[in-house]
Parts: C-alpha cells; sequence; structure tokens
C-alpha cells in the first residue's frame, strides 16, 4: 500500500512537470542520512527569492552562538532599511525590536526591512554582510549560489540551485535546532496585528514543521519545507511554480513520496546531497514570469486563474446541494 501511494505521489510530481506550465528544479532528502530520494535538475540555476532569508537566518544564529548578539539584542530600523519595499514590517528610521521578535518576521512575514537591520546588525552593513553571506555558502558547499542582499528581492546576480539550498536547510536543521520553533511558526504577533507565514504546508500537511517560502515574479512561486513522521524528516526543495498552490501540491507530493517509500530502497539508496553528480546538463538561470499567475507579474493570466476557481467553487457548491437534495429525498421515502 505504502509502495502504492509512493508511485502515485512520483508520477504527480513527474505530470506537473509535464504540465504546459513549466514546473522547475526539485529535490528531496532525508535529513538523517542525507540520502536524495529524489532530484530534478538539481543544478540548475535559479533566483531564489526570500529563500535567501534563510541564510540572513542562519547568520544570525551563528552572530547568537558567537556571543555577538543576543535574543534580547535591539536592533533598530535604518533609512537604507526603511526604504526596502514589502513585504515589511515598516518600522519608522530609529525604530527598533528585539532580535528574537525580528527572527520571526523575518521567517514569518518574510520582512525585507528586516532582513537588513540583521544584516545590519551583524555585519554593521550590508554590503559586509553578503561577504559572510557568499562566504559562508562556499563553506557548506554550496558551490553555484551567490548572493547580492539578504532578503531575495529581484537582482539578476542573486542565484542558487535545488542542491545548494537543501544543503543550507541542512545546516539550518541539524547545526541550529534550538531555533526549529520559528521555522514551524504558522502565525505571530506584532502587538495587536496578526500576521500569518505563507507556508501552507504547516496549516495542510501532517508533520509539516518548517521552513521557508520565497517569490519574486522571475523565479516563480519556491519553497524549502520540511516535513517529520515517525521520526523520519525529510526536506523537500521545490522552485518554480506558477502559484502557491501548485508549489504547495508538489511540495506535498514529494513528502508523500519520501515517507512512503519501501525500507528496502531506502537501504540500497546511496546517493547523498555530497555526492550526487553534477547534472550534465545543468541550465543557466531563467524567468519564470510568463507562466505566474499573480496579479502583480502577470494580471491577464492571474484573471484566468481566478475564473478558474470561482467556476470550481460553484461546481463544489453545486455538487453539494444536489447531495443535500438527494439525501433528502431517501428520507422522505424511508
Amino acid at each position: 500500500m505504502r509502495y502504492r501511494t509512493a508511485l502515485f505521489a512520483l508520477l504527480l510530481i513527474v505530470g506537473l512537470g509535464c504540465k504546459e506550465v513549466f514546473a522547475g528544479p526539485a529535490l528531496l532528502f532525508d535529513v538523517a542520512n542525507n540520502k536524495v530520494l529524489y532530484a530534478e535538475e538539481p543544478d540548475s540555476l535559479w533566483y531564489p527569492a526570500s529563500l535567501t532569508k534563510m541564510m540572513t537566518a542562519y547568520l544570525t544564529f551563528e552572530a547568537i552562538k558567537s556571543g555577538k548578539l543576543t535574543l534580547k539584542s535591539k536592533i533598530s530600523c535604518s533609512v537604507y532599511a526603511r526604504k526596502q519595499p514589502p513585504s515589511k514590517i515598516g518600522l519608522k528610521v530609529g525604530g527598533a525590536m528585539s532580535l528574537d521578535l525580528a527572527l520571526k518576521s523575518l521567517i514569518v512575514k518574510s520582512a525585507n526591512d528586516i532582513a537588513v537591520m540583521l544584516a545590519e546588525a551583524v555585519a554593521g552593513s550590508e554590503a559586509r554582510f553578503v561577504v559572510q553571506m557568499n562566504a559562508t555558502a562556499k563553506r557548506l558547499g554550496m558551490t553555484r549560489t551567490n548572493f547580492v542582499n539578504p532578503h531575495g528581492l529581484p537582482a539578476a546576480a542573486q542565484v542558487s540551485t535545488a542542491r545548494d539550498l537543501a544543503k543550507l536547510a541542512r545546516a539550518i536543521v541539524t547545526e541550529y535546532p534550538e531555533y526549529a520553533h520559528y521555522w514551524s511558526m504558522s502565525q505571530m504577533r506584532i502587538g495587536k496585528i496578526k500576521l500569518r507565514s505563507h507556508n501552507g504546508l504547516l496549516r495542510s500537511f501532517k508533520g509539516a514543521d518548517g521552513l521557508k517560502t520565497g517569490f519574486i515574479c522571475d523565479s516563480g512561486f519556491n519553497v524549502v519545507a520540511s516535513a517529520t513522521r515517525d521520526g523520519k524528516r525529510l526536506v523537500a526543495v521545490v522552485l518554480g511554480d506558477a502559484s502557491s498552490a501548485e508549489r504547495n501540491v508538489r511540495a506535498k507530493s514529494l513528502l508523500e513520496y519520501g515517507f512512503a517509500q519501501p525500507i528496502l530502497k531506502q537501504i540500497f539508496n546511496t546517493t547523498t546531497l555530497d555526492n550526487l553528480p553534477m547534472t550534465p546538463n545543468a541550465k543557466g538561470v531563467r524567468s519564470v514570469r510568463k507562466s505566474v499567475a499573480s496579479w502583480s507579474c502577470n494580471p491577464q493570466k492571474a484573471r484566468t486563474a481566478k475564473k478558474r476557481r470561482r467556476k470550481k467553487k460553484k461546481s463544489v457548491k453545486k455538487s453539494r446541494k444536489t447531495l443535500n437534495s438527494a439525501q433528502a429525498n431517501t428520507r422522505k421515502t424511508r
């Protein structure tokens, strides 16, 4: 039964990849042994978008470990941080918040102004922080990654790969398990304002416990998603989907495939994040803007998607009405 479930999930993953709307790179690995359970274009370059903030958080954790900062440290909003576009918290220049609240805002809200505030607190300036980001990427074996900012807003030279992002996720979950609660938060509060995570899997997938989503028009909808069942933790990297719904479906399918794999198959699998052969035809970075169903990127496609959702909603409503009517008639004839 588990094998049939795994096969169905894999077929769904492949099916999504073969749709007219291009689905980008993907990778699934087991945290305990680094074994790669699925990989599709793992070394093709992609815009990470807000997945960049995983590195920003990782370097913040390192600063706490070194004693430079504490979770109670106050970090302030500079003029430059204030100028960052949404998503953002919107502190005034000179406004401050605790590092603890800043990390929550970075991970849950994906706040770009907070990313800059953290960069300035850790390294003194965004430029020096970016140097640290790239040095750390090199140390972690992220050989095809380049950072130019701490938030992931559009930049032609800001690129990564599914394999590299998986390595970053591995470092986060294995080196800093004490901060797991930040990645698993489905919502947070700043005063009376409730902010929800963009990671829909935290609310809809059994065992989901992190990490981060990312989106810009050129990248499409990205996610690095972690889930744990019966002590087994898997991480899926999904890049370049046309909508958040498609991103969630593909991530869920990958995770289900991993959890349903037969034990024997896993024993004989010797492919890990580190020895997975480099993809010989790894592609350069490309934009999926024309495929993205978002009002800010592709209004026509967004309108079409909205009409499709409305049609589906009406169909479901009609089906329920028909079912209720049939049940009522059944009761009358008894």
